[in-house]
């Protein structure tokens, strides 16, 4: 599927929720000689559903191919343990100073699990969605963050596209962008650089798709600074936990 085709609207939503949960995986824990194993047997990046038209997200594809290309499962050890390493420092450490963390980047002090994390929680809490374990992974992670929107896609409610829009609007697109450019800047692996490039460029292209599907422009940045405001507190509703740990290839 091709940004400038569209399929049956039931096989875009599918298709574009196993990207997401496909991209997540990149991010959820240290490449290993399964997981490798798995994204070359199904072709991956070539084999994701929205195939990119993009400058930024061609490049991008193309950079994670060639990184994958010279690694071999099984894995050398020196290979793995740079991997290892390099992970690390972008997601468990922070020695990157590239939080995958929304608050992060968005909070006026830099810090983590502030005010841009609740407003993550109640837009989760919104469609009956929490994260299984926000004291070992906030709410605003970016692999949460990518699953919610797997979520939103696999919903068939009319209004469930849109929500898709305005949380990459309010949220994933207001930092993920950042974070692309720091991971890609400092780290020490052409993998972990290509997956943080190709999740940022999905993202924003997947945000024109759903523009042109709704018939209605995306906003600016300042206009999306302008529009954000507290949310109203949501009603109790039982909630549906979300793992973040998902195989998807």
């Amino acid at each position: 599927m091709s940004a400038q085709y569209m399929p049956s609207l039931p096989d875009f939503r599918a298709a574009i929720a196993q990207d997401l949960t496909c991209l997540a995986t990149l991010h959820n824990a240290e490449l290993d000689d399964p997981l490798l194993a798995r994204l070359k047997e199904s072709g991956f990046p070539a084999a994701l559903g929205l195939q990119l038209t993009g400058e930024a997200g061609r490049s991008a594809a193309y950079f994670l191919a060639r990184a994958m290309e010279g690694l071999a499962a099984p894995m050398s050890i020196a290979a793995r343990d740079e991997l290892a390493a390099d992970y690390a420092a972008i997601y468990l450490t922070y020695a990157l100073h590239a939080s995958p963390c929304e608050s992060v980047w968005l909070d006026q002090e830099n810090l983590a699990m502030q005010a841009p994390m609740f407003q993550v929680r109640d837009f989760y809490r919104h469609h009956r969605l929490a994260a299984a374990d926000w004291r070992t992974r906030p709410d605003d992670h970016l692999v949460l963050e990518l699953h919610f929107l797997a979520c939103l896609l696999q919903d068939d409610h009319p209004e469930a596209l849109a929500e898709a829009a305005r949380f990459l609007d309010q949220h994933l697109l207001r930092w993920l962008p950042r974070f692309a450019e720091r991971v890609v800047a400092r780290c020490a692996t052409p993998f972990y650089a290509g997956a943080a490039s190709l999740t940022a460029a999905y993202c924003d292209e997947l945000r024109d798709l759903l523009a042109g599907l709704l018939g209605q422009p995306r906003p600016s940045p300042e206009e999306v600074e302008a529009r954000m405001q507290p949310h109203p507190n949501p009603s109790e509703a039982p909630l549906t936990y979300m793992p973040g740990v998902a195989e998807s290839w």
